[in-house]
């Protein structure tokens, strides 16, 4: 039996990258590619789809900064689940279909971007996760996410 750990805030696409993302009610995850329409979508690469917890957004709210579910370019904004803390190779089943596998942990901004500018400073380099699609569907608002055994 799979364990509830949380459920999806947010589920958010832009037409382009370093720019802070839209939130639409629901999403068509498409296998190995990614978030159907996003600029992120892309074949046969580690970040497919970025994840962030509402508990990383709200470190953010705290010092006083006005920002909201898809600020930091994340596809999928979750609550109840420790995300930096997955080990690379964890399996995420969302929704009714769709599998993910953490691919990437953090990452490196080597420039600083619109959305760096824009809110101040970014959480997703020190506690957003990258996923690549394994097996796609449907994700909406309020859908469960569950570690996979």
């Amino acid at each position: 039996m799979k364990k509830i750990c949380g459920k999806i805030l947010a589920v958010s696409i832009s037409e382009k990258k370093g720019e802070k993302k839209n939130n639409i009610d629901c999403g068509l995850f498409l296998e190995n590619l990614g978030l159907e329409n996003d600029a992120h979508a892309q074949a046969d690469i580690k970040r497919q789809v970025s994840l962030l917890a509402k508990e990383s957004i709200e470190k953010i709210r705290a010092k006083g900064l006005d920002v909201n579910y898809g600020d930091f370019a994340e596809n999928l904004t979750i609550e109840g689940v420790d995300l930096p803390s997955l080990p690379i190779g964890t399996r995420l089943k969302v929704g009714q279909e769709v599998l993910l596998e953490v691919s990437q942990i953090g990452k490196v901004c080597h420039n600083r971007c619109n959305i760096f500018y824009t809110v101040g400073d970014c959480v997703m380099p020190r506690e957003g996760i990258f996923a690549k699609v394994l097996a796609g569907g449907e994700i909406k608002v309020n859908d469960r996410i569950e570690i996979a055994d």
